[in-house]
């Protein structure tokens, strides 16, 4: 259903346009208010240690509180950071101890910043000394207000109703990790069961389309594509085989200042896909001088890791500069390296024998009508070469078994290059421009399980030979020993480019317009592939093709009766000389203008509006070049697919109650509403708001409460991608049925639509200062939601009644069945791999809009800071409780539960955390809980519990000053994740654990 309401868009578009032409000239400015007396209302401050410009940008961000200075007057120096509930004057005055600077008020509750007057010194004063002084008190002051915080687009908004987590710099060197990924997916409310490396290279990522095996961040479960990932509040392209998420992989973690994560939904904010939630990642813009790193990382088996960057920048009184670089290597895992993804026999472990039935050598297969499976009945004998055999040689009622996790890995090799320029220029007092560049360039190359096939051989194969006197069999074989596992190699590009400007327009507005664009490109090599094409001519089941420089007759019949060293270089060169190659690409180009301020004033405070317009220009397109079953390279094309977008947007923050007006258990009342329209060239138009809440009834206690509505507009290639289908094989009471597996795009898909709720309380502590506690709740329920259900739980389809509409089975007597798999598999790269008749359904994986998803839960999180043995100890903790995940698999259908199974997130998740601070010296150490859940057959998955632990020296005196050395070692005890008799063939849950295990990293950090 496309949503059109069109007086609304209207009288939204011409409300926008007004207010932008008119608002800032046309409003009179407010009457001047008589400055209270009533003390100022105490707030939460976490401003870390660093400069001291970032620190007073923190300050305004956090106090809500204009401030402004000369850039030039706080050049160099350092700030030792604030922790506690303070009022905005006393936070101000803490910050500037020792820092010879003057703090004056101005009447809109600001500061203003300003040279102390030097005392007469009997000492000659050095030249130039009292120009520079007179010089930085004439020089235009910096306004920190206009910080914007993620879920808002009005400045110095402060506090939002919206749950909004931070991590910073230096929350990023506490967690152990490299990489910006790594901290991002393992925070609790994020979710791995898809879209990232281990479970591409465990076959257990349902979507089937992260080819350059990226790294997606999927919020509350939402899907990766429900997870709007911004840098420096522009977009990202999409990547993958669908453009549908963003790839965290490609950001470089130096060059970061903070990462701030919304828990809400938000797309009358940001538009689609900010469903789940919002991930801004900041880049650094204003720094002093530079930072060098090296890092040095390894676990048992591969997966070491280097990392090396070099930051540098320079600030000066109307601007700054800044450049940074960093490159990062990580070495492959392989899958022998762990006992429990090196051999798909998990019987040892107390599971299933996983291993495959397609072999070498091979087994006979029979089909067994009843069973609608093809089921090993000879198996062809070892240690010998496929010539001499006569019927009695064939081993009735005997079963070879391939381990297809040999000679696999189970995390990629990757190599990562970035670069980053960003500057800002003021040009005059009341306009400043600014403008990022970034480019970022991965490698990898991992190897998949090598080639299985069905071979029908007939007597025109001369090694021919029947057990039972047949015309001919179907032999389930590997050519993982005479092929080798499938090694894959490829490249991902990721590159933004963002130009923009501020102009003051005064009485507190600011207008704001940019224009940014993103791309990236994939490409992905697979060669060695298994020609079905060639094999079916190297056995003789079809003539030489005079096209070809093979002659089966000259160079050798493929024999598929031996054991190793049956068949010689030629022939295997020759079947193996298949390939499939990837290309995506995938752009946008935004262009936004906006303009925000103050309309008037309440008893509570200002009144202040953000109202803007923006045109979104997307693109997508892939390519697929393949020679996998026939003799020539065949291309297949995705797009060039475009659309348009065109939004405009609104918010209004309304102070009811402030320190002004206050009332008994009413501090503060905040409300804020919100709501942006935007149009597509292709699936029509939608319009949603938001409202939210801010309610202290006292200085320790502050209410929040949302409600929004969201919406993804489907993704390019989810509308127009060609529909097709290729064979697989599916689980069902426990034997692998072939199925013929269709996919592809649909031009009738309509917007998902979701509803989010939130409500939160924040606690802070004046008995026990520096304890700080909070709560949300949070409920959002997708409506009309796009998916491939049958993709969502693809190990439980068969024989489930829920996706009986997605499943047509196959009777291999019925002539119109056999007809209709064999015009699917037309065409598609499936052609001559099984007989028609071995197929024994067709299963429904197309896009479609399903009837939905509902998430609920929990978070909390405590924060506390002690003094201890002459030291500062910081302790926190961050719970995510999911109360419920279900789904509506078709509109109409029962709520499903999908909440503590296999491969889905699991109702809780935690992180412990304390840190123990004094001088030069820091060490902490971690708890990560996750609990325990059940697999889809009802056998219990424990709970996993790991530690991390690092220790930290700084340098405070000569070449050591600025020299930092950490050493962190991530799951201290090496544990292994909990047993799970995954179909797949590796002993554990790629979607709730990694396979890393104990990995110890040392890296330095010089600052000059």
């Amino acid at each position: 259903m496309v949503v059109r309401l069109t007086s609304l868009r209207r009288r939204l578009l011409a409300g926008i346009a007004v207010s932008i032409l008119a608002a800032p000239l046309a409003l009179p400015a407010a009457p001047a208010r008589a400055q209270s007396t009533a003390p100022a209302a105490p707030v939460a401050f976490d401003i870390a240690g660093g400069s001291l410009d970032a620190a007073l940008i923190a300050f305004a961000k956090q106090s809500g509180r204009p401030l402004l200075y000369s850039q030039s007057l706080v050049q160099g120096l350092q700030s030792a950071g604030l922790k506690g509930r303070f009022t905005p004057e006393d936070a101000i005055a803490r910050l500037l101890v020792n820092v010879p600077v003057n703090v004056e008020r101005n009447s809109s509750q600001g500061f203003v910043l300003k040279r102390r007057a030097q005392p007469i010194a009997y000492a000659q004063a050095a030249p130039g000394a009292a120009d520079e002084t007179e010089a930085d008190e004439a020089a235009e002051p910096r306004a920190v207000e206009g910080v914007v915080v993620t879920g808002s687009q009005i400045r110095g908004a402060g506090e939002i109703a919206s749950p909004l987590v931070t991590v910073s710099q230096a929350d990023i060197d506490r967690s152990g990790r490299a990489t910006l990924a790594e901290v991002l997916t393992e925070l609790p409310q994020a979710f791995g069961g898809q879209n990232s490396p281990d479970t591409v290279l465990t076959n257990t990522d349902r979507s089937g389309a992260n080819n350059s095996v990226s790294t997606g961040v999927n919020l509350r479960g939402l899907g990766a594509s429900s997870t709007l990932v911004l840098v420096n509040g522009r977009r990202m392209a999409g990547t993958g085989l669908s453009g549908d998420f963003a790839d965290v992989s490609a950001l470089p973690s130096a060059a970061t200042e903070r990462v701030e994560v919304l828990l809400d939904g938000a797309s009358a904010i940001y538009g689609s896909d900010a469903v789940g939630g919002v991930i801004n990642i900041i880049l650094k813009r204003d720094f002093e001088g530079a930072e060098s790193r090296v890092r040095l990382g390894a676990a048992r088996g591969g997966a070491s890791e280097r990392l090396v960057s070099h930051t540098a920048g320079a600030v000066w009184s109307s601007g700054n500069i800044l450049a940074s670089v960093e490159a990062y290597q990580r070495d492959a895992l392989p899958s022998a390296a762990r006992a429990f993804t090196g051999n798909a026999d998990l019987r040892p472990q107390g599971g299933t024998d996983r291993r495959l039935t397609f072999s070498h050598p091979g087994n006979i297969m029979v089909l067994d009508v009843a069973a609608g499976a093809y089921v090993p009945t000879w198996a062809i004998p070892a240690g010998q070469t496929g010539t001499g055999l006569t019927p009695a040689s064939f081993q009735r009622g005997v079963v070879n078994y391939e381990n297809q996790r040999e000679g696999t890995d189970v995390l990629p090799e990757q190599t990562r290059r970035s670069g980053y320029l960003a500057f800002t220029q003021a040009l005059s007092p009341r306009l400043e421009i600014s403008g990022d560049a970034r480019f970022t360039r991965r490698d990898f190359a991992f190897a998949l399980p090598g080639s299985p096939a069905n071979l029908t051989v007939t007597r025109a194969n001369p090694y021919f030979v029947s057990p039972n006197g047949s015309a001919s069999h179907v032999i389930a074989y590997a050519f993982t020993d005479e092929l080798g596992p499938l090694r894959t190699h490829g490249r991902s590009d990721s590159a933004a480019a963002s130009l923009g400007g501020h102009l003051d327009l005064g009485r507190t507005w600011r207008a704001s317009a940019y224009g940014a664009y993103a791309e990236e490109s994939g490409r992905r090599f697979s060669p060695g592939r298994l020609n079905t094409r060639f094999l079916n001519e190297a056995l003789g089941n079809i003539a030489d093709d005079p096209a070809t420089a093979f002659s089966a007759a000259r160079d050798g019949y493929f024999n598929p009766f031996g054991d190793g060293g049956a068949n010689g270089r030629a022939v295997l060169d020759f079947i193996g000389s298949g390939y499939i190659n990837w290309r995506t690409d995938s752009t946008v180009t935004t262009y936004n203008a906006q303009a925000d301020g103050a309309l008037f004033t309440l008893p509570g405070g200002e009144v202040k509006l953000a109202v803007g317009a923006q045109e979104r220009r997307e693109t997508f397109e892939a390519a697929t070049l393949s020679m996998t079953s026939a003799a020539r390279q065949s291309v297949s094309r995705t797009g060039p697919f475009r659309r348009t977008v065109t939004a405009g947007f609104l918010e209004i923050r309304a102070p009811v109650v402030g320190p002004d007006n206050a009332l008994p258990l009413v501090r503060r009342l905040e409300v804020s509403l919100a709501a942006r329209t935007e149009r597509y060239s292709d699936v029509g138009e939608t319009t949603n708001p938001k409202v939210g809440v801010v309610w202290a009834p006292g200085s320790a206690l502050t209410l929040r409460a949302t409600y929004g509505r969201s919406f993804r507009a489907p993704s390019l290639k989810q509308v127009f991608d060609p529909q097709d289908g290729g064979a697989t094989f599916l689980p069902q009471a426990g034997v692998n049925k072939l199925v013929l597996l269709r996919f592809g795009g649909n031009p009738n898909l309509t917007p998902e639509t979701a509803e989010s709720w939130t409500a939160g309380a924040d606690f802070v502590s004046r008995r026990w200062p520096g304890l700080r506690l909070s709560a949300t709740w949070f409920d959002t329920q997708f409506r009309n939601q796009i998916g491939t259900p049958v993709y969502d739980n693809i190990f439980n389809v068969l024989g489930n009644p829920a996706y009986g509409a997605f499943v047509q089975t196959i009777d291999p007597n019925n002539p119109a069945d056999l007809a209709k798999v064999d015009a699917l598999l037309a065409g598609t790269t499936s052609v001559g791999l099984y007989p028609t008749n071995a197929f024994t359904a067709i299963v429904d994986g197309r896009n479609l809009n399903t009837g939905g998803l509902q998430v609920r839960g929990v978070d909390l999180s405590a924060r506390h800071r002690l003094a201890v043995g002459g030291g500062g100890l910081d302790l926190s903790a961050d719970v995510t409780k999911l109360t419920d995940y279900r789904r509506m698999i078709t509109p109409g259908a029962a709520w499903l539960s999908f909440l503590d199974l296999d491969g889905q997130p699991i109702d809780l998740r935690a992180r412990v955390s304390a840190t123990w601070s004094r001088g030069a010296w820091s060490s902490g150490a971690s708890l990560n809980y996750t609990d325990d859940y059940r697999s889809a057959a009802g056998a219990r998955i424990d709970r996993w519990t790991t530690l991390d632990a690092q220790i930290t020296w700084r340098g405070e005196r000569g070449f050591a000053e600025g020299l930092a050395a950490t050493l962190s070692v991530r799951n201290l005890f090496d544990k292994d994740p909990p047993f799970f008799d995954n179909l797949q063939g590796v002993a554990y849950d790629p979607a709730n654990a990694d396979p890393l295990g104990r990995f110890a990293a040392l890296q330095l950090t010089k600052r000059w």
